[in-house]
């Protein structure tokens, strides 16, 4: 993708401006004949490999017929070409005869879309969707279909997490296009998640009563599962990202909530996994306490187990915190405690860049006068 470029939209047009739960489904359902030719099942297309976007390419790889095609893009190359080469011979390892030569780079995202039937966004930001899909839609998509439906058009996942508003944008935009059909559907379950397969997607269909298009989530949510365990069900365009930012908005605060109180219990001069486990058996477990837990040898894959390095980043947690900042500014809503965590998260950033955000945690312990400190003198 180019940098500098930035995007507009509108419900009739795009402009390109530059200097710049569901439950009971099968996977079995997200199988359909594409193919322009007999021996290919499916094209899928898959953008943006970050921390999030690889483990979730790599689960969706693994669990497509093996005569699926899966063509990925990501800004940078060599990270799209380490995929092609790790996920080919994993699969190969597997007994995957053929499967990891079903996998394609692309050179950008308008070669990816005219050549898939599916494509799924995994980006940072809004910045960064709006850009992809600038590409993407500049000129009209062709269709993929003579005849087009919920069930055949070209379909678009974004699970990104941005702004809502932004998203109902791009899909107003993809569907005045007649370029296809767009849902929103971020995800919880952070890199762990995305590893095991088990993240939940909140989901966001088009309709015109605002439930949701309940053919198009059909088709929708056995998709997600294949690179997850749930998908609920949230509303229309936009809700799934709705619910995301409240979540994230939630797991921001007790992310901090998680990391003073292991940091008071163990000045204090409790055990660290007493705590812990006593945390997590009482009123206070949450996600952070129990699955990234920011002390290590306590939840075992947390990133605090390789010094807070290949998780959520910081930076990633402020971005959805101003989200969701932003979206309760617009709406007239309080958030009593999201500045005082801004101001943490811009801190810890500061010091601890590209770290997972449980990082903070370290920020406050180098900090404390108490028992941490002594200790860490000896």
């Amino acid at each position: 993708m180019r940098a500098g470029v930035s995007i507009r939209f509108s419900p009739s047009r795009l402009c390109m401006i530059g200097n710049g739960g569901l439950t009971g489904f099968t996977a079995s359902a997200a199988r359909r004949n594409f193919s322009a030719t007999p021996s290919t099942w499916a094209t899928w297309g898959f953008i943006g490999l970050g921390h999030m976007g690889y483990p979730m390419a790599q689960n969706l790889r693994a669990k497509l017929p093996e005569s699926d095609i899966l063509i990925v893009h990501d800004q940078n190359r060599k990270v799209s070409q380490k995929f092609k080469e790790e996920v080919g011979i994993a699969a190969a390892g597997a007994g995957a005869k053929g499967k990891g030569n079903a996998i394609e780079v692309s050179d950008g995202p308008r070669d990816l879309a005219e050549k898939s039937d599916v494509i799924i966004t995994v980006l940072p930001g809004p910045s960064h969707v709006k850009s992809v899909f600038g590409h993407i839609l500049h000129p009209r998509l062709p269709p993929i279909s003579e005849t087009i439906s919920a069930e055949n058009d070209r379909l678009f996942i974004d699970c990104s997490t941005i702004d809502p508003t932004s998203s109902t944008e791009i899909a107003n935009a993809v569907h005045s296009s007649s370029s296809g059909r767009f849902v929103d559907a971020p995800m919880s379950g952070g890199v762990i998640g995305a590893r095991a397969s088990t993240l939940t997607f909140m989901l966001g269909c088009p309709s015109h009563n605002g439930n949701g298009d309940g053919k198009l989530s059909n088709r929708v949510a056995p998709i997600l599962q294949l690179m997850g365990s749930k998908v609920v069900l949230m509303g229309g365009s936009g809700m799934g990202l709705a619910g995301k930012l409240a979540n994230n908005y939630l797991l921001a605060i007790s992310n901090i909530a998680t990391a003073e109180a292991m940091n008071l219990g163990v000045v204090l001069g409790l055990d660290p996994v007493q705590l812990a486990n006593l945390i997590n058996e009482s009123s206070g477990q949450c996600w952070a306490s129990k699955n990234n837990n920011p002390i290590k040898g306590i939840s075992p894959g947390a990133p605090a187990e390789r010094d807070f390095e290949g998780g959520f980043t910081v930076g990633l947690m402020k971005k959805d915190l101003g989200l969701a900042m932003k979206a309760a500014k617009e709406h007239g809503v309080e958030l009593e405690l999201a500045r005082r965590a801004e101001d943490v998260y811009e801190d810890v950033e500061d010091e601890y860049a590209g770290k997972d955000f449980s990082v903070v945690y370290k920020w406050l312990e180098e900090r404390s006068t108490g028992g941490n400190q002594s200790r860490r003198g000896r």
